[in-house]
């Protein structure tokens, strides 16, 4: 039931993060704070298709 998803930088469209979620409990993109290294700070990561 967990698929693999990449997350991407929402200010630069960067793709820094891979992680895993539940489709069932979580249905929605998933959005977390998460350092992005082009910009040198915690930016808004999200889920990508």
């Amino acid at each position: 039931m967990r698929v693999t998803i990449t997350m991407a930088c929402t200010e630069c469209g960067s793709r820094n993060y891979m992680t895993t979620k539940n489709k069932r409990n979580n249905p929605q993109r998933l959005e977390l704070k998460k350092y992005c290294p082009a910009h040198k700070k915690v930016t808004l990561h999200r889920e990508t298709r």
